[in-house]
């Protein structure tokens, strides 16, 4: 079993940035792909961002935050990061992190993944 436990969130004005955290226990995140979801009030959730497994050589982004959103993964730390800059109003959800071992699975937002955090408030203020 994997615990996802994500961090980081909070209340920033239009323009600024976050980092966030999803941290692992139970096992290692190593062999996993990860990614980033997000869910604003009344809407389906949302792909944000994926980072492939082991080395995280690849990354693919939603369009929606192409060039402003980074993921990124610290093996060692069992941690993986969402770096959000030139943050919106339209960003603000709930984000959170899901693992699983298929990498189509993460990137095509399959509705079942193999473990996800509860994830933490994005609040971006205009």
């Amino acid at each position: 079993q994997v615990q996802l436990v994500e961090s980081g969130g909070g209340l920033v004005q239009a323009g600024g940035s976050l980092r966030l955290s999803c941290a692992a226990s139970g096992r290692t995140l190593s062999s996993y792909t990860m990614g980033w979801f997000r869910q604003a009030p009344g809407k389906e959730r949302e792909f944000v961002a994926a980072i492939s497994r082991w080395t995280g050589s690849s990354t693919y982004y939603a369009d929606s935050v192409k060039g402003r959103f980074t993921t990124s993964r610290d093996n060692a730390k069992n941690t993986v990061y969402l770096q959000m800059n030139s943050l919106k109003p339209e960003d603000t959800a709930v984000y959170y992190c899901a693992a699983d071992s298929r990498w189509r699975a993460v990137v095509d937002g399959a509705h079942v993944l193999q473990y996800r955090g509860q994830g933490t408030q994005v609040t971006v203020s205009s």
